[in-house]
């Protein structure tokens, strides 16, 4: 079965899905996007991603494309019509098609709509093979890193870095020597004292959706979070070390820079992570999770 995209008020097959050369997107990157994973046909943590979608729009002054409602329906109508069980659905917003300038149109143009859909693996059931290596890597990206723009080209170079050094994620290290972030994913430690961080919410920092749940459901367990800056040093000695996003899930880190963390396996804080996200995932709390 072909896949099918939707683009502009038309459902296309992939293969024949475009958009015009002066979509402000493909000429500025002047737009945003969400990814969603989607297990067992649902979509999950839907609401925090649109939550997170509006607000970027917001952000750069783009009007929803559509009615969230519509758009809610537009979304299952992807999955529909690609059969979709297990994957991801992205979605992205550009100011739309104007003549190229690089101030917004002055004659408002409508907004870009493109919803692609792309089978995965389903979600894995334990930890056993769902490892990945980084390495560190300056943080190079612009200073408005909270808005989920198309503009990635840091965090291209970033993860390309990654790949020619045989790791899965590059971990981004600001100029004072702190960590930010993965290139594509949020970042966990549980530090030299046994204690679980992750990087405080702020202007460099994409307020990560699984991030966002994960630490929800987590308040309502005896595990603890400190959330607040960590340094390169502190990485280095961490006890464990994992990333989050909508398609790494909770996923342990067992080497950075070729060297290995901790005993080189997932360690018990991780696993309990991911046997509560997991939970959390084959239960069904998406559309309307607590945001």
């Amino acid at each position: 079965m072909s896949r099918i995209a939707y683009v502009n008020g038309r459902y296309v097959p992939h293969r024949e899905a475009a958009v015009h050369i002066e979509d402000r997107g493909y000429q500025f990157a002047d737009a945003v996007y969400e990814v969603v994973h989607v297990h067992d046909g649902r979509l999950i943590d839907e609401k925090p991603h649109l939550d997170r979608l509006e607000r970027s729009l917001r952000e750069i002054r783009i009007p929803m494309p559509q009615p969230r409602p519509v758009l809610e329906q537009i979304l299952r109508e992807v999955l529909r019509r690609n059969r979709l069980s297990e994957g991801i659905v992205y979605l992205q917003v550009s100011r739309g098609v104007a003549r190229r300038d690089h101030a917004f149109p002055k004659t408002p143009v409508p907004p870009a709509l493109v919803i692609t859909a792309k089978r995965l693996r389903p979600f894995p059931r334990s930890l056993e093979g769902w490892t990945a290596t980084a390495i560190t890597h300056p943080d190079q990206r612009w200073a408005r890193c909270d808005i989920k723009t198309v503009g990635l080209l840091p965090n291209v170079l970033a993860r390309q870095a990654a790949v020619e050094k045989g790791a899965t994620e590059a971990i981004l290290v600001a100029a004072d020597g702190t960590v930010t972030e993965g290139a594509a994913t949020s970042v966990w430690i549980v530090d030299a004292e046994g204690r679980l961080r992750t990087r405080e919410l702020s202007a460099n920092i994409l307020p990560g959706c699984t991030r966002q749940v994960l630490l929800a459901l987590l308040a309502q367990t005896e595990v603890t979070v400190e959330e607040g800056p960590f340094t390169l040093d502190d990485l280095r000695k961490a006890r464990e070390v994992l990333i989050t996003s909508a398609s790494s899930f909770v996923k342990p880190v067992v080497a950075i820079d070729g060297t290995q963390v901790g005993n080189g396996k997932p360690g018990p804080v991780t696993l309990r992570l991911f046997e509560i996200f997991s939970r959390h995932v084959a239960g069904g709390r998406n559309e309307r999770a607590a945001a």
